[in-house]
């Protein structure tokens, strides 16, 4: 079934197509049909064609080394999907499925050169609107790796766990240490210097007993300050990850990649 030209004004990449060149690409390419669960293309399959959303919903799903599904892009409306591995005419790196029914555009590479033949000028906006999308992918990498893990935490904590986070600190100095071992002594030698008018001679009960209740306040704060810092070491994770795994959601023509 042919397209209708103005179908394609809803599609990043050839936004800046004219009505001539719309019709002419148009001419060239095919609108599909997809029922719920219907597979578009699996992993392996030849790229011989690249889809674009109209409606409906679909999936794009990759395999890691676990062997665990993992979903990679929902294209919306007007994205693309399947276009890295058409383009570079390898066979498909991820499965594509219709999560509902779909209507979808197929685009293969004959329909893109027949475009640039009839219309050399075609290929000069695709490749501006690729470009606008390049820059802007660039600005969000530049902006995710320039966030610091430490900051952000700092700004959403609240003063409970920045309390936490200076007892746990000072309780692991080696100041803490030595002037704990300083109190003891004193504390020590004091009782046993007093003798009989000692008010916590040996065995120390009431030392044993501050003792115990520092330990019961301690523990619970410096696991607390622990897990502020597991939340720490994931976000870095995160933030080392995201450059490459949100670009395609934070740009206007985000599944182009998907392939």
């Amino acid at each position: 079934m042919p397209c209708d030209p103005q179908e394609l004004r809803h599609v990043p990449l050839f936004e800046l197509l004219d009505e001539e060149e719309a019709a002419v690409l148009a001419a060239q390419i095919n609108v599909r049909q997809f029922a719920p669960r219907q597979r578009i293309f699996k992993i392996g399959d030849p790229a011989s064609s690249a889809y674009i959303v109209m409606s409906g919903s679909v999936e794009v799903t990759t395999v890691d080394e676990d062997k665990q599904e993992l979903v990679v892009d929902r294209p919306g409306h007007g994205s693309f999907f399947g276009f890295a591995s058409m383009l570079d005419q390898t066979p498909h790196q991820s499965n594509a499925m219709a999560m509902e029914e779909t209507t979808c555009l197929e685009v293969d590479r004959d329909d893109i050169a027949t475009l640039i033949q009839r219309k050399p000028m075609a290929g000069l906006d695709m490749l501006t609107v690729l470009g606008r999308q390049f820059h802007a992918s660039q600005r969000l990498i530049q902006l995710r790796a320039n966030r610091n893990a430490n900051e952000m935490i700092e700004d959403e904590s609240t003063t409970g766990e920045r309390i936490a986070d200076a007892v746990a600190r000072f309780g692991g100095s080696w100041a803490f240490i030595i002037m704990f071992a300083i109190v003891l002594v004193i504390y020590s030698g004091a009782n046993i210097i007093l003798q009989g008018r000692a008010w916590d001679p040996y065995p120390f009960i009431l030392l044993n007993l501050f003792l115990s209740m520092l330990a019961a306040i301690q523990a619970p704060v410096i696991m607390m300050s622990q897990n502020r810092q597991d939340t720490k070491d994931r976000l870095r994770s995160e933030l080392r990850r995201q450059p490459s795994s949100r670009v395609r959601n934070s740009i206007a023509l985000p599944q182009t990649q998907s392939s």
